[in-house]
């Protein structure tokens, strides 16, 4: 292979590895919004944690 079909592979894998992380981040993010202090309390975190996380945009770790 030529090394522009290389570099085009290499970048369009860390396209879709990013991709694929924002949408995680945003699921989880959902996910964690629907928990309840009980559930967030046998997970640790605190409702001022959950808070913090939800308040973050999706491309933010």
């Amino acid at each position: 292979m030529d090394m522009p079909s290389l570099l085009y592979k290499r970048m369009l894998r860390r396209t879709v590895a990013t991709l694929a992380k924002w949408i995680r981040n945003a699921y989880e993010r959902r996910q964690l919004s629907t928990l309840d202090t009980r559930e967030l309390s046998d997970l640790g975190i605190s409702n001022g944690d959950r808070l913090a996380e939800m308040s973050k945009p999706f491309w933010r770790d």
